[in-house]
Formats: C-alpha cells, sequence, structure tokens
C-alpha cells in the first residue's frame, strides 16, 4: 500500500492521509483519472475509522484534487491545480533532498531535521513570507 499512517507521530490521521495523497498526486505515483480504494477499503487497510477517510476524501474534492463520483468511485481530478501543484513540489523537491542529505550527514536525526524545517516554516509565517 502506498499510503502510511503513523499514529505516533502527532500530526492528526486526517491530515497525513490528505497530504500522502496529494504528495502521490503530485510526484506521479497517482496520475489524473486513477482510482482510489473505496472508503471501506481503505479504512480496512490502514486500519483506521471509515469516517477519517470519507472526510479527507470529501476535503480533497472540495479542493479539487479528487472527484467523488457516485456509483463509480473516487478519481484523481483531471485539473490544472493538480499539475500546478506537481511543477511546483517537482521545482523544489531537490532543494528539499539536498537539504536532507547535508543534515544526515551533519548528523542530524530525522526528529531534528523535522524540527528545524517546522522552526522555519514558522519563522517564514511570522516575517510575513507565506507559502501558498
Amino acid at each position: 500500500m502506498w499510503l502510511k499512517i503513523n499514529p505516533g507521530s502527532g500530526v492528526p490521521i486526517y491530515i497525513q492521509l490528505m497530504e500522502q495523497i496529494k504528495h502521490s498526486i503530485a510526484i506521479g505515483s497517482i496520475r489524473p483519472g486513477d482510482q482510489l480504494p473505496t472508503i471501506r477499503n481503505l479504512a480496512h487497510e490502514l486500519v483506521i475509522n471509515p469516517n477519517t477517510v470519507a472526510r479527507v476524501y470529501r476535503e480533497l474534492e472540495f479542493e479539487k484534487v479528487l472527484e467523488l463520483r457516485h456509483g463509480a468511485g473516487v478519481f484523481v481530478a483531471d485539473r490544472p491545480a493538480n499539475k500546478d501543484r506537481s511543477d511546483m513540489i517537482q521545482a523544489v523537491q531537490p532543494h528539499f533532498r539536498k537539504a536532507v542529505e547535508q543534515g544526515t550527514a551533519a548528523g542530524m536525526s530525522e526528529e531534528q531535521m523535522r524540527a528545524l524545517f517546522e522552526s522555519e516554516i514558522d519563522r517564514s509565517k511570522s516575517t510575513g513570507r507565506k507559502g501558498k
């Protein structure tokens, strides 16, 4: 299964699921038109509440990332927003990869790198430079 939930991460499960689906679309693991598992099947595979999956699918439908076709299933939307997001991630991903490589080479743990990244996001917000 391409989705992995970490209940101990401190990040709400629905956020983990939403971000993983968006990331999978952005990097091309799943493409526009691809069908996602049903709510029941995905909840069963991830051992989470079906209401959580339904919430994620509804939110991603609202964001026009997914299309819920009644009677047919859930599909990745064929929208420019997905392509724009994919282009953006592909442009920035090498910088993140290099930062992770440098942090690892310096002996930083995953936890330290995450904390540093989150503090940089917070700093960016406080100085008025907002990411979209």
